[in-house]
Formats: structure tokens, C-alpha cells, sequence
């Protein structure tokens, strides 16, 4: 039996193997990227030199630089808060609140949302902030 044997390059390209590598790529992006929780409000936060990385929490409170209060993703009053807070954390095992703060917002209003969330039951509290940039 004589096997014909040719010296023409392949004309039939195969995309698997490229398939494979762009998938494996693809695997290890989606893993290695940090997924954080978001509200959907858009606030400015205050700059911090040792700003340390963000914890995930389903707790979040944030205030806007006209002073609306979100309780996760839902605009509660500062009256209502506490009560909200409350529903928010039986709802999840977390126990850090995250309070997104505008930078322009006064003292005050961010000492009436930690009450309220002393209110609830809630003792630990996180002032997210952004890292500022170096100067060089």
C-alpha cells in the first residue's frame, strides 16, 4: 500500500485551537476582575492618600450632593431610614454598612444617616472614598 504524500501547505485552516486560547483568555479576565456593587447613583467622593480597598457589602447607604438619601437603590427619607436599614439587613448576612457620600454633603446629614443605622442595629460603618493621585 503506497501513501501519496504531497509538500502543499495545508489549505483548510482549523479555528479550534484559536477558539480554545480566546476562550481561556476570556475565563481568566472574568475571574480575575474585581466585581464591586454599585449603586446607580452618581455621587463625588472625597479623596483619600491611603484610601484602602472597597468591601463588598449589600449594605449601602449613599447621599447625594442634594442630600437624597438611597438605601441600596431606593430613595428613602432620612426618617424612613432607619426602618429601611433594618428590612436591608435581615435581608442579607452583611454587617458593614458603606455610607457613598458626596463630598459636598455636610457633616451633619452623615451623622444623622450612622444614627439611623445605629438605629437598626448596624455598628460598623465604612466612609467610601476615592484614591487621590499622586502629585509628581
Amino acid at each position: 500500500m503506497k501513501f501519496k504524500t504531497t509538500a502543499e501547505p495545508l489549505s483548510i485552516f482549523s479555528y479550534s485551537s484559536l477558539t480554545d486560547i480566546v476562550m481561556l483568555l476570556l475565563i481568566f479576565f472574568l475571574l480575575s476582575s474585581q466585581f464591586i456593587n454599585q449603586s446607580g447613583v452618581k455621587v463625588k467622593l472625597p479623596g483619600s492618600k491611603m484610601s484602602p480597598e472597597s468591601v463588598q457589602s449589600q449594605l449601602v447607604v449613599t447621599i447625594t450632593e442634594t442630600g437624597a438619601v438611597y438605601a441600596g437603590t431606593k430613595e428613602v427619607g432620612l426618617g424612613q431610614l432607619a426602618t429601611e436599614l433594618t428590612k436591608l439587613k435581615d435581608a442579607t448576612p452583611d454587617d458593614n454598612l458603606i455610607i457613598m457620600s458626596d463630598k459636598t454633603v455636610t457633616i451633619e446629614v452623615l451623622i444623622k444617616v450612622i444614627d439611623a443605622a445605629k438605629a437598626a442595629g448596624i455598628e460598623k460603618f465604612t466612609i467610601q472614598t476615592e484614591k487621590e493621585k499622586q502629585d509628581k
